[in-house]
This record gives structure tokens, C-alpha cells and sequence, in this order.
């Protein structure tokens, strides 16, 4: 095994280990630190984890220098082209792609465990029509744990396929559910004979007065939109996963904690920022250009949403699936929809001002996923809830995987301390 030598000098106190290197599949390198603060008396600090493996992972590759993104080794191109959601579920979750027999048998556990107990349906009633619709997701999800109490264990393997195959059933059905509880309509039920991607369309629009046709192109650039949002390796939710998960949580309460993560504004929430950006740029007079020169005057607080990614430094290859998906979904529409319009404008003017170009702040998944809802008519609240039902194989996937990994423990960052030393208590008439 390859090892490097580090050196600390503590006030003339010198130290030194061979740190293990560990070179993954994809030749990416890391120095094993493991027993770094046991052998040195030291840690390291590393905000925001930009430079930290939490953990090893045979999942989701990504190369952001060369805008790569591979499922279990599959690029998403691939998958976005020729997949669908449920099929790329599987291959997350058990590692490899299903056969005819086992994704059909997949396919219709999946429609068996759609529903959700009648009893769950007065939870809604608790809440006002003003709760978000992420609010409530979390809640029910993790409600869910009291209705299968054989789940609560996290070290019992027999039945996490059943926990999952419900989970990712019956999160469609509430997501839906949240939609109609925040506008008033009547809950609609699931229907067997509908696709995962179909039945979640009509339980959030159709309505018990009149047939829903169901639109074969809306249903494959929904599948699209899961897809390209089902993993992204160890991101903030994912992490918040692995890390609830690490204490033996169960995986309904895990993934509830994922869904807060994902709710931020600079996490799952990008997408709903970039139409609350649109329709900010249309008040103040739909000047794009307007805009763009406030975006780079950093002093007036100004920003770009939906541009740039924390990893891909070059292009977001799922910005490139999703741009073409919106092109031709704007267009079979045909909705004239002005924020649509100023979101057109916006785009060529910054991939046309070298101060977006040359930083490489190009549109990403969330610039085009917002816009593409929006003009699906899904409500903007809901953007999120979407997003966190297609991350939703990922992070069972995730979570399936640090259980099975025996050298799992549980998360514990350390800290830098920067506060006072020791200090005597002041009996309160005598302090100032």
C-alpha cells in the first residue's frame, strides 16, 4: 500500500505518521486520516468538508472538472436517454441493472404499496393551507415509522426491501397529497394500471369531476427530471442521511432528515430561488442586462441563481439532458408564460458576457428543472418536494450502503475551539 509521511512541529515538538493513500477505481487519491488524531494528537480542519471523504462509496462517480456523472458506473446520458425512474431506483439501491422479470416485479410492488394508511389522511387535516408542502413531506415520512414498527430497527436486513419499496411508493402519494391539501382539492388516488411517473401526474392534477388524459411526452421528461436528480454523491442531504443513519436511526427517520436538508435554498430549494429570481427581474422592469451588471457588482448583493455548481467546473452534464427536455417540452406546450420568456433572455446574455463564461458559470440542473415545472404547472412550493422525491433512491441507496459497511461508526465531527479558556462563575449581583 502506498503511504505519505506527515510531519507536525507542535513548539519544537516534532512528530511524524505514513499516512495510508487510497487510490479508488476512478484513480482518485485520498490520504487516510483515520488515526491521524491518536498517533499526532492533531486534527484537521476543513470547513464545509470541501477536502474531507466522509466515507468510501461504489454509488455515484462524479468528475467535475470533465462534467461526468455515472450511476453504478452508467453515464447519465445513457440513462437519461434510454431508462426510467424506477428502473434506475433499482440499479441505485441493489447495484446493478434489473432483467425483464425483476423490473417487473419491482414495477408492481411498487403499485401494490402506493397507498397510504387511511389514518395517515387526518395528518393533513393538522396542517394549515399555508404549510409548505416540504414541511409537511418530512413529517408524514417520518410519521410512517409508527405504522411499520418492524422497521424501526435499522440492523434488521430482512426488511429493508419492503421499507424501501414502500417508501419510494408512498412518498409519491404524499408529495401528491401535500399539493392538494395546499390548494384545496381532493386527495386522488393512486391507480394501478399507471407508471410510477404517470400515477404521480394524476394524483396531482386530476380531479374526481372529469378523466385526466395522461401525456406520454410529460411523463418521459418527468422520468427525465428524476432521474437526473436520483444521487449526486455526498451532498448536503445525502450526508445529513449517512449521518442521522450512522447512530443505527431507522430509515424513515433518516430519510425525513435528508428531506430538511434538502429544503435549503442553497440545496433542493436552488430551483425554487431561480423563479423567485425571474419574477423579481420582470418587476423591476425585465431588464436582463440590468440584472447581470448588478450580479457582478459584488457590492450590491445581487445573485445569479441556477449558474455554476460547487462540483462541475466545466458544464453540469444533467444541465445538458434538461435543456433539451425543456426546449421541446416549451414547445409542445406552447404556454406563453412571460418569466419563461425573461428566463430565455437571461441565458443568452450570460453564456454571451465573457464575466459568466470565463468564471464558467453556466446554467445547471436547477436553472432549466425550475423552468420546466413551472411550465408543467406544478405549483413553485412543490419544486422542491419533487427534487426530493427523485433524490429519494439515492439516499436509500446511501443509507443501505453505510449499514452494510461493517467499518461503519457513528459520525462525530471534531472541532476547532475558539472560545474562552476557563472561567469562575460570577454570582449574579456582582456582575456588571
Amino acid at each position: 500500500m502506498n503511504s505519505a509521511k506527515l510531519t507536525v512541529n507542535l513548539g519544537g515538538d516534532e512528530k511524524s505518521m505514513d499516512l495510508p493513500v487510497l487510490i479508488g477505481t476512478e484513480a482518485e487519491v485520498a490520504l487516510d486520516i483515520r488515526n491521524l488524531r491518536q498517533q499526532l494528537g492533531v486534527i484537521v480542519l476543513d470547513p464545509a468538508y470541501g477536502n474531507t471523504g466522509s466515507c468510501t462509496s461504489a454509488i455515484t462517480y462524479i468528475d467535475g472538472e470533465k462534467g461526468i456523472l455515472r450511476y453504478r458506473g452508467i453515464p447519465i446520458e445513457q440513462l437519461g436517454e434510454k431508462s426510467t425512474f424506477v428502473e434506475v431506483s433499482y440499479l441505485l439501491i441493489n447495484g446493478r441493472l434489473p432483467n425483464k422479470h425483476e423490473l417487473s416485479e419491482y414495477s408492481r410492488k411498487l403499485t401494490m404499496h402506493s397507498l397510504i394508511h387511511e389514518d395517515m389522511k387526518h395528518f393533513f387535516d393538522g396542517y394549515p393551507a399555508t404549510a409548505h408542502p416540504m414541511a409537511i413531506l418530512s413529517a408524514m415520512v417520518c410519521s410512517l415509522s409508527s405504522f411499520y414498527p418492524e422497521a424501526l430497527d435499522a440492523t434488521n436486513t430482512e426488511v429493508f426491501d419492503i421499507t424501501a419499496t414502500r417508501l419510494l411508493s408512498k412518498l409519491r402519494t404524499i408529495a401528491a397529497f401535500s399539493y392538494k391539501k395546499s390548494i384545496g382539492q381532493p386527495f386522488m388516488y393512486p391507480k394501478n394500471e399507471l407508471s410510477y411517473c404517470a400515477n404521480l401526474i394524476h394524483m396531482m392534477f386530476a380531479t374526481p369531476c372529469e378523466p385526466y388524459p395522461i401525456d406520454d411526452d410529460i411523463v418521459k421528461v418527468i422520468n427525465l427530471l428524476l432521474i437526473l436528480h436520483a444521487d449526486h454523491e455526498q451532498n448536503c442531504s445525502t450526508s445529513t442521511v449517512r449521518l442521522v443513519g450512522s447512530g443505527q436511526a431507522n430509515l424513515f427517520a433518516s430519510i425525513a432528515s435528508g428531506i430538511c436538508a434538502l429544503w435549503g435554498p442553497r440545496h433542493g430549494g436552488a430551483n425554487q430561488e431561480v423563479i423567485t429570481m425571474l419574477a423579481q427581474i420582470r418587476k423591476n422592469g425585465d431588464d436582463v442586462n440590468k440584472f447581470l451588471t448588478l450580479v457582478k457588482d459584488r457590492q450590491s448583493g445581487v445573485k445569479l441563481m441556477g449558474f455554476g455548481h460547487r462540483v462541475y467546473k466545466n458544464f453540469d452534464p444533467r444541465a445538458v439532458l434538461i435543456k433539451s427536455a425543456a426546449d421541446k417540452v416549451l414547445s409542445k406546450l406552447g404556454r406563453n408564460d412571460p418569466l419563461l420568456e425573461t428566463a430565455k433572455r437571461l441565458e443568452e446574455a450570460a453564456l454571451k458576457d465573457s464575466y459568466f463564461v470565463d468564471r464558467r458559470l453556466y446554467p445547471n440542473v436547477d436553472f432549466y428543472s425550475g423552468i420546466i415545472y413551472r411550465a408543467l404547472g406544478f405549483a413553485t412550493n412543490m419544486f422542491t418536494v419533487l427534487f426530493a422525491l427523485g433524490r429519494l433512491p439515492g439516499w436509500i441507496a446511501q443509507w443501505k450502503e453505510m449499514n452494510e459497511d461493517p467499518s461503519t461508526r457513528i459520525g462525530r465531527p471534531r472541532q476547532v475551539y475558539t472560545g474562552n479558556t476557563a472561567l469562575d462563575y460570577t454570582p449574579i449581583d456582582q456582575r456588571e
